[in-house]
Parts: C-alpha cells; sequence; structure tokens
C-alpha cells in the first residue's frame, strides 16, 4: 500500500491510504465528470444557436451547415414575415368599412348580426389551424401555405359579390368572412416554421418581426380602405358579370390580388368599434369609415414600433415579466372604456320624432339640444339617420363613453397587446423545447381564434341590448382571472432548456 499525499492543483479526496487503482479512478472520475460538463455547456451552447427542427417534413434537407443552406433559411423566413403581412392585410381591409356595407347590402342586417359576421372569422381560423399545423408536421409546409392562401382569394372574391344575390346577402357576407378565416388558418404554420427554423438565441428577434409585419398588416388595411373612400358607394360597376368596384368591395379584390401575389413567392421561393362610434358620436358610414381608419392606423404604427422595442427589452426583463405588464396595460385600457358622467349619446333623429319609445327616465337625463343641434349643424343627419337608436333603450341611461376615452383605450391596447402578442408565442415555444411544433402552435392560435370568435358573438349580443357598460365590464373581469392565473403560474412559465 502506497501513502499518496493530495494533489496541490486540485483536491479530489481528503488525504488517506489508497490503492494506485483507487487513486487513478479517482482522478479519472474527476477528469470525467469535468469533461461531460464542459460537453453539456457546449450542448446548451449549440442549442442556443441551432435551428429547432433540422429538416422540412418530406423535403429531405438536412440541418444548416453552408452559408448558402442558411441564406436559403432566411429567404424562407422572409417568406413567411410576407404571408403573415398579407394576412393581417387580408383582414383589417375591410374590417373598418363591414357595417356600412351590410347595412347597404341587405336592410335586414342588424348590430347582432355583425358580431356574428365578425365573430366567424375567428371561428373560421380556429378550425384551420390546427388542421393546416397537423398538415405542416407531416408534409411540406408549402402545401397547406398555398391551399390556405387560395381559399382566401376565393373567399374576398365572394365578399366582393355579396350584393350579387337577390336576397339573403348577409349570409353570404357570413360565408365570406368564415372562408376568409380559414384561410388565416395558416398563421399556426407561419409560427411554427419560424420557431422551427431559428435558434433559441434568433427566436425572439424573429417572433417580434412576425407580429411586426402583422402590425403592419393591420397599419396599412385600415389606411387603404380609407384612401379608398374617394371611390364611393356606388363607383363604378360591369353589368353583365355583376361586378361592382366601391369603397367596399375595392379592399377585398385588392386583397384578393395580393393573395396571389403571395403564392407566387411561396412557390418561387376591436371590433365593435364602427358600430360604438357611430352610436356614441352620430358618425355616419363614412365617417366611420374615415376616423376609425385613422385611428387604426395610428394604433398600427404605435404596435410597430413596441414590436420592435419588446426585442430590446426582452433582453433585459424575462418573458414572463413582460407578459404580465401587457395583461395588465389590457385591463387598464379596457377598464377606461367602463361609461361614467351624465352626459349621454346623442339619439337619432328620425326615432326623435316618433318620440313613443322614450321612457320618463330617459326624458328627464336625456340633452335633446345635442340632438338639434348635431341635426342644425351637421347636413348628413338629414340624409341619414345617424346617432344611437332608440331601440337601444340603454341609449336613454348609459352615459356616453367620451372620444378622449376610446383614445386612450385605443393607445393603451396598442401597447399592451403587441406585447402579449410577441411575448406568448415566444415563451411558448421555450417551454415546448426541441420538438415539431406544428400541432401546439396550431392550438395556441385555435384557442386565440376562440376567443376572437365568441368575443365579437358576445359583443355582437349583448352590445345592442345592455350596452358598453355590460360589453367591457365582463372583459375586465376576464383580463383580471388571466393576471391571476399568470400569476400562479409564474415559476413555471420559463424555457425547456432552463427547466433541463
Amino acid at each position: 500500500m502506497v501513502a499518496r499525499p493530495p494533489l496541490r492543483s486540485v483536491v479530489l479526496f481528503p488525504p488517506a491510504v489508497i490503492s494506485d487503482d483507487e487513486f487513478v479512478h479517482n482522478i479519472l472520475s474527476d477528469y470525467s465528470q469535468e469533461i461531460v460538463l464542459k460537453m453539456e455547456t457546449a450542448q446548451l451552447e449549440a442549442d442556443e444557436r441551432s435551428p429547432l427542427l433540422n429538416a422540412e417534413p418530406g423535403s429531405g434537407s438536412t440541418l444548416v451547415k453552408t452559408l448558402q443552406e442558411n441564406r436559403s433559411r432566411w429567404r424562407s423566413i422572409r417568406v413567411m414575415y410576407l404571408t403573415m403581412f398579407f394576412s393581417s392585410l387580408g383582414f383589417s381591409i375591410v374590417v373598418s368599412s363591414i357595417w356600412p356595407f351590410l347595412q347597404k347590402v341587405d336592410k335586414t342586417a342588424d348590430a347582432s348580426f355583425l358580431g356574428w359576421i365578425i365573430a366567424v372569422y375567428s371561428l373560421g381560423q380556429m378550425v384551420a389551424s390546427v388542421m393546416f399545423g397537423a398538415w405542416s408536421n407531416y408534409r411540406p409546409r408549402r402545401e397547406p401555405l398555398v391551399v390556405s392562401i387560395l381559399i382566401n382569394v376565393a373567399a374576398n372574391i365572394l365578399y366582393g359579390y355579396a350584393h350579387a344575390p337577390p336576397s339573403h346577402n348577409k349570409y353570404y357576407m357570413l360565408l365570406a368572412r368564415t372562408f376568409v378565416g380559414f384561410g388565416a388558418g395558416n398563421v399556426a404554420v407561419v409560427r411554427s416554421y419560424v420557431a422551427g427554423a431559428t435558434s433559441l438565441q434568433e427566436r425572439n428577434s424573429a417572433m417580434a418581426n412576425i407580429s411586426a409585419c402583422q402590425a403592419l398588416g393591420f397599419v396599412l388595411g385600415p389606411a387603404l380602405q380609407t384612401a379608398m373612400i374617394g371611390i364611393g358607394q356606388t363607383g363604378v360597376s360591369w353589368k353583365m358579370i355583376d361586378f361592382e368596384l366601391n369603397m367596399y368591395t375595392a379592399p377585398a379584390f385588392l386583397g384578393a390580388l395580393l393573395g396571389i401575389v403571395n403564392i407566387i413567392f411561396i412557390i418561387a421561393i376591436f371590433r365593435i368599434a364602427t358600430p360604438l362610434t357611430m352610436d356614441m358620436y352620430a358618425w355616419t358610414g363614412e365617417e366611420a369609415v374615415l376616423y376609425n381608419g385613422i385611428l387604426l392606423v395610428g394604433i398600427g404604427v404605435e404596435s410597430i414600433v413596441v414590436f420592435m422595442t419588446t426585442k430590446i427589452l426582452s433582453k433585459r426583463f424575462e418573458e414572463r415579466q413582460l407578459l404580465l405588464g401587457g395583461f395588465v396595460l389590457i385591463f387598464i385600457s379596457f377598464f377606461i372604456l367602463l361609461p361614467w358622467g351624465n352626459q349621454y349619446p346623442p339619439i337619432q333623429w328620425t326615432e326623435i320624432k316618433n318620440g313613443s319609445n322614450y321612457s320618463s327616465a330617459g326624458i328627464k337625463n336625456h340633452n335633446p339640444s345635442m340632438d338639434i343641434w348635431n341635426f342644425l349643424i351637421r347636413p348628413s343627419l338629414r340624409l341619414n339617420a345617424v346617432g344611437c337608436p332608440v331601440q337601444q333603450v340603454w341609449c336613454q341611461y348609459v352615459p356616453i363613453i367620451h372620444l378622449a376615452q376610446y383614445i386612450v383605450s385605443a393607445i393603451l391596447l396598442g401597447v399592451g397587446y403587441p406585447v402579449c402578442n410577441v411575448i406568448s408565442y415566444t415563451l411558448y415555444s421555450k417551454v415546448l423545447g426541441p420538438k415539431p411544433q406544428g400541432v401546439y402552435m396550431g392550438w395556441l392560435t385555435a384557442s386565440g381564434s376562440g376567443a376572437r370568435t365568441l368575443g365579437p358573438a358576445f359583443v355582437g349580443q349583448v352590445y345592442p341590448r345592455e350596452g358598453p357598460r355590460w360589453t367591457f365590464g365582463p372583459i375586465c373581469t376576464v383580463m383580471m382571472a388571466t393576471i391571476i392565473l399568470v400569476g400562479l403560474m409564474y415559476k413555471r412559465l420559463i424555457g425547456f432548456s432552463v427547466r433541463q
């Protein structure tokens, strides 16, 4: 037996009398642990720099190894940016004009039906998101993308021809918006591809760019709709094929054209805002399209700035902190929309002349001088019935939402929503870890679409009957519950690599 003194450089174990074999074994064990530790560290660093998914399903491609392949990867990612931009543009380009167009093509449509037309977009997207997401996991992503955009193109053309049928025109609009939403289900494919084609280091930036492109589509959509007001409600027509190009149909046809352009690129490489403002501020259909369009453009520009800022903030703060802060801002934005004070909405002049539907409380609290002033000063009131319909009894006792409230709420929502949008997808992707995410992204997109389906349907039924107080109050409750839930799950909202 030989007594070995402890090493001076590294103390592996206390001095003791051990055999030569044990001494060698301890040294090798120590170095092997150090090597394993270095290998694990190197692997984690490689995971940070490497894309999650090694290959495009069905394409036979290998992990990105060369500069040429890396350039090809980023070209594909940028095409996904373009696809997201066109998808959001196709939604927002008509959103501010749906209500006046619906009233034009079908006089039987009311605000409740408008809620369904807004809701079916998200319903179609919810159903399609899971389908397209699963499709992209087993087949090249080009297939579901092209098919979804073709559906979107056909749906926009149907929307542009909603005036043509002799009756039940509102149902054709409903069907068109359903399939526009179904085509928008490709958002899950876009996000799953970007999540798989980027490394952890790249993902925050790429997801923020995706959301920025989405916001840019929301910006340019209302801007293009506003620019098309000059075409007028009549526009030009070609009776042989029942074609009408006016301020309502032109955006839909433009959306169809952009969808075709998107397909070429892929192959080659608030929703109650309009009726709310028409009720509260006695805006005509054209004024509502113009003013809401300007507001949406402003919010969109703000959202793009927030998306870009989020990339910087995510390097200084944890994603879960930003997510919680975004939800708080959204809660505040809806809380501001609750009506307060003693000023009431202007009532439609055509109904005031009847006067038989007024309650004593409505007569006591209503300020008729506002209606008379609007009627005398604004000539449009003499041509169109504007203001809050007297059939909506709440107009007589629920205070007005002041324009300042409306704008401040929109500004806060323009900050909170982009932050939550970017961080939720990024954090969700990191929590899932290194696995194909098409189906999972589909479910996440579908859950959001489900909320956007139930939301407009709820608003469409509640707003005409109960007014903004019972419309925005439950939304505040839901947002508060969301904040509490995020707080309870806060410690578990960490990435897969951190958990391991």
